[in-house]
């Protein structure tokens, strides 16, 4: 279940390293995140994000967090 605290994250977090360091998580590509998923998510906050960020995307879900992102 979405939290109104992880959506916002999901929202407004920018990942911190690599290719697309300052991409808001639920704006990371699919294939970034299955990519990830192979190689096993980050053992913290970022990488629980970026699983459901992911899971999101599969279910066609993602623009349910667009509106809450900050420009």
């Amino acid at each position: 279940m979405l939290d109104k605290e992880k959506m916002l994250k999901l929202a407004r977090m920018k990942m911190p390293f690599g290719k697309y360091a300052g991409r808001v998580i639920i704006d990371l590509p699919e294939e970034y995140l299955l990519w990830f998923r192979k190689q096993g998510f980050p053992e913290n906050e970022l990488g629980a994000l970026m699983e459901l960020a992911l899971e999101l995307k599969i279910e066609g879900l993602e623009t349910l967090i667009r509106p809450l992102k900050q420009d």
